[in-house]
């Protein structure tokens, strides 16, 4: 298998939910006229807490600076993993399970911290860029490593770490943060870009102006409802990440379903804001679901992560 090191340089960042209003300007500009901007790389989700962007540095160009943004203090790098000629096999696992063993696990035996973000297409593994030369020692022998370069693979540098890592026996990861799972059913899927103008107003209606909305359905966090929206554009493609009411607002046949046609129930992972720098969280949650090949996609966000595992799976 191959490791893709892609050539964003990302940064994380968070929005409180109350000061969105001053950031619609540049969102609104990535997520619907990016061929204003030179941002190959974005994704905003919203939770109950706040708005987490993840965005390219050309990106995070569009952004005021402001009081109201948190950005956590590294440059990430984004890395994808690369089978069988890239194309997709129904009978391969979805999302983050494909991954648990080969990627995430070895990171976080090595104390690397990782963040996460599965999509429609794909899941990118977020690493601190200073982290890279020890990762790539430590996934070396199960990959071959290559860098994008102005769009083009080539092979990534030997960054010279020498003092190898010694393989850790495999002990079971207690998982230690409290994990919760609203009522609300999840969808994965995307749509033509060439139909985002037709959903354009709808879309915005969902990310910024729908968190108000409080009828018997929509954003009723009394019944274990949550609001949880994730929008990516990433290198020409979009990711929706929405719950089944909200699937019902779009116009019929305009979105695709998600890999499996199937949805989604919801693990949210921490009870307060996690932070950046534990390593291991993922690997504590992936790597029981890769034993039991359920499959699942993983987000994290700012201060919570989230775990979307099949509902064909749930007992």
């Amino acid at each position: 298998m191959e490791l893709h090191i892609l050539e964003h340089r990302l940064r994380v960042a968070s929005i409180a939910k109350e000061s969105i209003q001053l950031f619609t300007y540049g969102l609104i500009k990535l997520a619907f006229l990016s061929s204003k901007t030179r941002c190959k790389f974005f994704s905003l989700t919203e939770t109950p807490e706040d708005y987490t962007i993840i965005v390219d540095e050309e990106g995070f160009l569009e952004l005021p600076s402001s009081e109201h943004l948190s950005v956590a203090d590294a440059t990430w790098l984004a890395l994808n993993v690369v089978s069988g000629g890239g194309g997709f096999s129904s009978s391969q696992p979805i999302g983050v399970t494909k991954i648990a063993k080969s990627v995430i696990a070895p990171l976080a035996d090595q104390n690397i911290s990782v963040f996460m973000l599965s999509t429609y297409q794909t899941d990118f593994i977020l690493v601190r860029e200073r982290d890279l030369p020890f990762v790539m020692h430590t996934l070396a022998a199960e990959f071959t490593i290559l860098r994008v370069v102005n769009g083009e693979t080539v092979a990534a540098d030997d960054f010279g770490v020498t003092n190898g890592f010694v393989k850790p026996k495999l002990v079971q990861r207690p998982v230690i943060h409290p994990l919760s799972s609203p009522s609300n059913m999840f969808c994965v899927t995307s749509l033509d870009p060439d139909t985002l103008p037709t959903v354009a107003t709808l879309l915005m209606d969902v990310m910024f102006y729908s968190n108000g909305v409080k009828d018997s359905v929509v954003g009723n966090e009394d019944s274990g409802h949550i609001r949880f929206f994730s929008f990516s554009l990433i290198e020409g493609y979009i990711s929706l990440v929405m719950d089944v009411q909200t699937q019902q607002r779009f116009p019929n046949n305009l979105l695709f379903t998600s890999a499996s046609g199937e949805l989604w129930k919801m693990v949210r992972i921490g009870g307060q804001p996690l932070g950046f720098d534990e390593c291991g969280i993922v690997a504590q949650i992936s790597e029981p679901l890769a034993a039991a090949d359920i499959p699942a996609y993983y987000i994290s966000t700012f201060k919570f992560d989230h775990a979307l595992v099949s509902m064909n799976s749930v007992s």
